[in-house]
C-alpha cells in the first residue's frame, strides 16, 4: 500500500498532499485519518506525545470528543525532499458554547510510500465570539471555493 503523491515534494505536490490531509481531518473520523501514518508514526501534539496509529485513534478521539463543530484550514508554508511544513487554522467550540480559533504550525516527514512518519505540531487557542467565526461550511470537506488562511487574512 502507498498514499500519493509521494516524496521528494515540490510545491505541487507538497500542496496535495496538504488538502488531502485537510479534507480527512475535516471528517472527524480518528481512524480514517490515523490511515495516513506509518504505524509506528511519531507525534507531538501541543505537550502531549504519541506513537503508533492506536494512540493516534484515542488521541483524535479524545480531541474531537472536546472540539465540536470543527473545522480545519491547512496551507502550505514550505517543503524540502521527505518534509513539509503547515500552518492552520481550525474553529471549534467546547461544550460550553465558546468558540475558538486554533493556530498552529505543523512539520510533516514522511516515508518512501508517502506515509507520515512524524509529525510534530504546536497551536495556541484564542476564544472568539461566535460572530467572528469565518469557516461556516457544513461539516466535512471545505468547499472548494471557500478562502484559505491568506484568503481570510489568518
Amino acid at each position: 500500500m502507498s498514499r500519493p503523491p509521494f516524496p521528494p515534494f515540490d510545491g505541487v505536490t507538497a500542496a496535495q498532499k496538504i488538502r488531502v490531509a485537510e479534507d480527512a481531518w475535516n471528517t472527524r473520523d480518528p481512524q480514517r485519518v490515523s490511515l495516513a501514518y506509518t504505524a509506528d508514526s511519531v507525534w507531538r501534539n501541543r505537550a502531549e506525545f504519541l506513537v503508533g496509529r492506536e494512540a493516534i485513534v484515542q488521541f483524535l478521539t479524545r480531541k474531537w470528543a472536546r472540539e465540536m463543530d470543527y473545522r480545519l484550514i491547512k496551507e502550505l508554508w514550505a517543503w524540502q525532499g521527505n518534509r513539509i511544513a503547515v500552518r492552520f487554522a481550525y474553529e471549534w467550540h467546547d461544550d460550553t458554547g465558546q468558540w475558538y480559533r486554533s493556530y498552529g504550525n505543523e512539520n510533516w516527514e514522511f516515508d518512501d510510500g508517502g506515509y507520515m512518519k512524524r509529525r510534530i505540531a504546536s497551536i495556541n487557542d484564542l476564544p472568539i465570539r461566535e460572530g467572528d467565526r469565518k469557516y461556516h461550511w457544513p461539516p466535512g470537506r471545505r468547499p472548494d471555493d471557500h478562502p484559505g488562511l491568506s484568503e481570510l487574512g489568518l
